[in-house]
């Protein structure tokens, strides 16, 4: 169970890896294609559509990692002034309710990239982009959050530290 678990987590940070190639890739296609505009020439069409995709992998991709590190805002001002059986009561709830958000999100973004297969659609901008390489992030992406907040629900860590204001 303990192997299943690490091979697990090192999926986790292989989301957050890509996702931070991602952002890197963001970087060096809106430099290139300021340059290009800058010498008077057209930007590459392709610049522009995979700097979108690469916007939506990103996110998809880097949220899991983010809720592991608790990384997501909320606000903690209320949690911070409830004794500490109330807030593990209203930690795990919170916890509890983003898992059955998730939950859905995924169902929802399984049955669009199912239709998306079914219907071989096709994203055409500067080049022909399955859809479902688009949509099959969304199951993933909130499937494992699910995941995530669920540590947060049966788990000994609380998502909520008990302390208001910033803090890292």
């Amino acid at each position: 169970m303990q192997a299943i678990a690490r091979l697990y987590d090192r999926f986790v940070d292989m989301m957050a890896l890509v996702a931070a190639l991602m952002l890197v890739w963001l970087m060096v296609s809106v430099v290139v294609s300021v340059i290009m505009r800058n010498i008077g020439i057209q930007p590459f069409a392709w610049l522009f559509t995979s700097s979108e995709y690469a916007l939506l992998y990103m996110t998809m991709l880097g949220a899991p990692w983010l809720v592991r590190k608790k990384g997501h805002v909320h606000i903690e001002l209320v949690t911070a002034a409830l004794p500490p059986l109330a807030r593990m009561i209203v930690s795990r709830f919170v916890a509890a309710l983003c898992v059955i958000v998730c939950v859905v999100l995924a169902w929802k973004g399984f049955d669009l990239f199912q239709t998306n297969l079914e219907r071989n659609d096709y994203d055409v901008r500067a080049y022909f982009y399955p859809r479902w390489l688009l949509t099959v992030c969304f199951p993933i992406a909130f499937g494992v959050m699910a995941i995530e907040f669920a540590r947060f629900v049966f788990g000994r860590e609380l998502m909520h530290s008990g302390k208001a204001g910033i803090h890292e």
